[in-house]
């Protein structure tokens, strides 16, 4: 037998020990007829990491049983989603064998042009398509979230120049979707496995310094567990505690977010208490053991969340406080019951097979939503995956009703947005709205547990204003719509108007006609012309003026304008004096490079290339704030660069903020450091107020390691808090 088959034998034996759970003993021949069809099918073809695509689709359904929980048809379809189109099975053989929804769920992968192939560029209408096969079968996205899973599992074996944006698109798309899904397990891995690539130092850092705190956390964890142990079984409780280390991304999130250091992330790990009860009492259970953990323990009263009495609408139950431990350290406590904790675990598979029990259906109203935006007449790829994303992240917050009905909304939403979820003729006709009896503006943003009511007018129409402070994506598209209503109709009035007027002066209305005003006043298309005269942007005389003018005239004001910065301008930082020092793999011929403003690379930095429209190639760093952006949107624009070594490194900008206690020397200080290592200051601009110092230092280095061996002795100054690089001017 062959390594390969001792493989495919590994991973099959593998898969049927996952599905033991899940599958009945009749029904694993299913399994074998599948394996066999796939190993035939996958005629030795290789993924993009290498690995032999017949143990990528065992991996992909072995995590399927084993992790998600799904049944037979999850598990077959998984085995031969990569392999359909090149089975020798007819559509009607495989209904025979496995029955119709594998087919149709097969047929689902089969539409996911593009997303399918790891090889194409990430396009927003791929993603449209994933998400509307919501609508058909949950299965092909969730198949398709583990598929995703295992490719960054092994993510280390693609090309180098793939990773990045496979690992963006991950972070941004998918990540959040599992997070949507209930998948909070597949989720956290996934940012992680993202991060690992798009921060590598940072990412090795936090992993480092967990390792470090391990024997000290788990001290403290069974110093935190044993009190509580002993009055919950006195109390009678049935139970299990268990606890977890927050995520590597949960970490970093944190230390950006609130500007701490690793050892000042207060709650590292959490304690989840397991509670075995029926459902009838297992709400009060949980608080009956909450009131027992801060017997024993400080709660912080700001910390307490409550997703048992109002879930999220993935599903998620639990409650979820911050107490004070043993020395003093916080501890996340999180209490629910083993069904609550299945369907945090085992997310959307769960929430259905427990839906009879709480039919919550929080998840449905979700989803329902997520298809009303896929319907909805948006173009624009970037205002859609925008949209998507602000509806897979956002938190929700509850509101009521004057009824006393429950809505759920995503945070920060507003009176506004709550009008156009009850009705599109309500929030059309919004002139305010009543929360808790007082009276507010359409702006105001709503909180958790709101009584409001809808002021209304029949005057009001909806404004393109409207649209800067609107969250919700019902309420953009139906702003949106009313708005093109709105102009489609003073855009007629200005066609008869333009047409009446030419007609006087005698100038035939045509195609040249209105390419020429278009050309002149820059118009993409001629509704925005009409529109524009119907509002009196343009003045009619002037339109004479412009189709009058001599032919001379116009070509003369047609030619091409050339732009006064050449792209080799050096102001910019460009970087004819880095081309030494640079290397651009797929280097596109004739186009010059420079590097970013955005995140000042520094030699030694991770860096990546983007091919920016009329700006040639851009270096950026890998934790440029823009990076994530870019690649996730704009793959195909993105080139792999690396540094290479040279006699004569040029100087590069390199960035420090500087926090510290208000000193009249502290300046002179900081100007001894950098003189002691014959550093050049290009600008630093600091301010002090309220016994503070804050500065922002622009230095000019040869490479990463003395700009950060310079913020190291800055940090030892006696009164400076915190130096660190600044992410972007």
């Amino acid at each position: 037998m062959s390594t390969e088959a001792r493989e495919i034998e590994s991973a099959y034996r593998a898969l049927l020990q996952a599905a033991k759970n899940t599958v009945a003993p009749d029904e694993k021949i299913k399994i074998r007829k599948a394996v066999d069809l796939a190993i035939s099918a996958c005629n030795n073809r290789k993924i993009l990491t290498g690995e032999p695509e017949i143990l990528h689709v065992l991996s992909v359904a072995r995590i399927i049983a084993a992790e998600m929980g799904l049944g037979i048809t999850s598990i077959v379809t998984a085995v031969l989603h990569d392999s359909y189109n090149n089975l020798k099975l007819s559509d009607k053989d495989l209904e025979q064998t496995f029955g119709i929804k594998v087919v149709e769920i097969l047929k689902g992968f089969s539409r996911i042009t593009g997303v399918d192939s790891m090889q194409s560029s990430f396009q927003a209408e791929n993603f449209r398509k994933l998400l509307l096969s919501l609508a058909d079968d949950v299965r092909v996205i969730l198949i398709k979230l583990v598929e995703r899973l295992e490719y960054m599992r092994n993510l280390h074996l693609a090309p180098e120049k793939e990773r990045m944006p496979l690992a963006s698109e991950t972070y941004f798309l998918y990540a959040p979707l599992a997070h949507r899904l209930g998948y909070y397990n597949i989720k956290s891995e996934m940012e992680d496995l993202s991060v690992k690539y798009l921060e590598p130092e940072q990412y090795s850092f936090v992993e480092s310094r967990l390792k470090q705190t391990t024997a000290s956390r788990n001290k403290l964890i069974k110093d935190f567990s044993a009190p509580l142990q002993e009055k919950m079984e006195k109390e009678g409780f049935k139970f299990t505690i268990k606890s977890r280390t927050k995520s590597i991304h949960s970490i970093m999130l944190k230390m950006k977010k609130q500007g701490v250091e690793f050892e000042e992330v207060y709650d590292l790990f959490a304690v989840r208490i397991l509670i075995d009860s029926e459902s009838n009492t297992e709400k009060s259970d949980c608080w009956r053991a909450y009131s027992i953990v801060t017997d024993l323990y400080q709660p912080n009263p700001s910390r307490l969340r409550d997703w048992i009495s109002v879930p999220k609408s993935n599903g998620y139950e639990s409650l979820h406080t911050t107490v004070v431990g043993p020395r003093g350290k916080w501890v996340e406590v999180q209490i629910r019951s083993f069904r609550m904790d299945e369907i945090a675990e085992k997310g959307l598979a769960a929430h259905f097979k427990y839906k009879g029990i709480k039919g919550e259906g929080g998840l449905d109203t979700w989803l329902s939503k997520m298809r009303e935006l896929l319907e909805s007449s948006e173009k624009d790829d970037n205002a859609f995956i925008s949209q998507v994303k602000s509806g897979l992240y956002a938190d929700e917050v509850f509101i009521f009703t004057p009824k006393g009905d429950l809505r759920q909304l995503p945070a920060g939403a507003t009176v506004l947005d709550f009008a156009f979820d009850i009705h599109t003729d309500v929030g059309a006709s919004c002139v305010g709205g009543k929360v808790n009896g007082k009276n507010v503006t359409i702006r105001h943003v709503l909180q958790n547990g709101d009584h409001v009511s809808i002021i209304r007018s029949r005057n009001q129409k909806p404004k393109q204003d409207w649209l800067s402070f609107v969250i919700t994506n019902k309420a953009k598209s139906k702003i949106k719509q009313a708005l093109n209503e709105e102009k489609t109709k003073a855009a007629a009035d200005g066609k008869e108007i333009l047409m009446r007027r030419l007609k006087n002066w005698k100038i035939p209305y045509g195609d040249l006609v209105i390419s020429k005003l278009l050309s002149h006043y820059n118009f993409k298309n001629a509704q925005d012309l009409y529109y524009s005269i119907a509002e009196e942007k343009i003045e009619l005389l002037q339109i004479k003026d412009v189709l009058l003018k001599e032919e001379s005239e116009e070509v003369t004001s047609h030619l091409p304008v050339v732009p006064e910065k050449d792209i080799r301008d050096t102001k910019d930082g460009v970087d004819s004096q880095y081309s030494d020092f640079l290397v651009i793999e797929d280097r596109i011929e004739g186009l010059d490079y420079k590097l970013s403003r955005c995140c000042n690379p520094v030699f030694g930095d991770n860096i990546f290339g983007f091919v920016a429209i009329s700006e040639g190639i851009k270096i950026h760093r890998t934790q440029c704030p823009n990076a994530h952006n870019m690649m996730s949107r704009y793959p195909y624009r993105v080139v792999a660069a690396k540094w290479t070594k040279s006699k004569n490194t040029p100087s590069f900008i390199g960035s420090i903020k500087i926090t510290g206690v208000e000193d009249l020397g502290m300046v002179n200080k900081i100007a001894d450091v950098i003189a002691a290592q014959k550093i050049v200051i290009r600008s630093f601009n600091y301010s002090m107020s309220d016994g503070m110092f804050e500065g922002t230092l622009n230095i000019m280095v040869p490479n990463h390691n003395v700009l950060y061996g310079l913020i190291r002795n800055i940090q030892g100054i006696k009164g400076i808090l915190k130096a660190n690089r600044l992410e972007s001017n």
